[in-house]
């Protein structure tokens, strides 16, 4: 009778249990069903085919953060790339800077102090020395003006995307054919990333090399293709790309040549 008073209804339910075993028997009972059924931590039956279930599943997740620590890593090596990029190009801006216009000014500076002695003692010197100042400031506004066009191409907004193309094949001194059947509506920063995988065109064409350049609008993407002796150093523009999702990529063929191809999307 003792034993049964100790042990009636509420035993068999598992209520007495919990309050007399406490803590460890709730962390136990965490693991059983109401009719006693033992599961694993998802609440379902523990199986053995469930083991292995799990494990597959821990593997999956395993190469996911291993795939988005490789994705993390190579975007920190893209942006280091960028800045170095960036850096770069104002290093060379520098230099045209300093080796085209300044050269071009400090001649005609020089000119300038031999104009004025001479336009008494010998006119007709003085008048051949003008005209060669003249030429001077000329080529030094069209410097100007080509660095101008580098770092922010207005042709876009003036006469859209096919001029400006033209216009650095013919500052680049390079024959070229330039197939462009889009117009300028599209953002600064689209327009502006092709005509920098345009100018890097340009200047890795050597000799008497002619490049052909070809932009469209296919599938809510802007598409462009650019010949010329093209060599593997492309990171910097394929980071620049591909940070305003598109795709660049080069390619060989025996009949064209070398030529780099890519898309930036236009759609939202």
């Amino acid at each position: 009778m003792t034993l049964r008073g100790r042990c009636g209804p509420d035993y068999g339910g598992g209520r007495q249990m919990r309050r007399e075993a406490g803590t460890p028997a709730k962390r136990m009972l965490a693991y059983l069903t109401p009719r006693g059924a033992a599961t694993d931590s998802l609440g379902e039956p523990a199986t053995r085919r469930s083991i292995p279930l799990k494990a597959e599943q821990r593997e999956s997740r395993r190469d996911e953060l291993e795939r988005l620590r490789a994705e993390i890593v190579e975007l920190r090596a893209s942006r280091v790339r960028l800045v170095l990029v960036a850096d770069a190009d104002r290093s060379e801006i520098e230099g045209d800077l300093h080796d085209n216009v300044q050269q071009h000014l400090v001649a005609l500076a020089v000119k300038l102090q031999l104009a004025g002695p001479l336009a008494d003692a010998n006119p007709a010197a003085a008048k051949a020395l003008l005209e060669e100042m003249g030429r001077d400031v000329q080529q030094a506004l069209d410097e100007a003006a080509r660095l101008a066009q580098r770092i922010h191409p207005q042709l876009f907004e003036a006469d859209g995307l096919a001029v400006a193309l033209r216009s650095a094949a013919v500052s680049a001194d390079i024959p070229a054919s330039v197939d462009v059947r889009v117009d300028s509506t599209y953002a600064p920063e689209i327009l502006r990333t092709v005509y920098v995988c345009w100018l890097e065109s340009l200047e890795q064409a050597g000799g008497d090399a002619r490049t052909t350049a070809t932009v469209r609008e296919e599938n809510g993407a802007l598409t462009f293709e650019f010949g010329g002796e093209w060599s593997t150093r492309l990171d910097g523009l394929r980071d620049r790309v591909e940070a305003l999702g598109g795709r660049l990529t080069v390619e060989s063929d025996p009949d064209r040549g070398t030529y780099v191809s890519g898309s930036l999307p236009v759609s939202s």
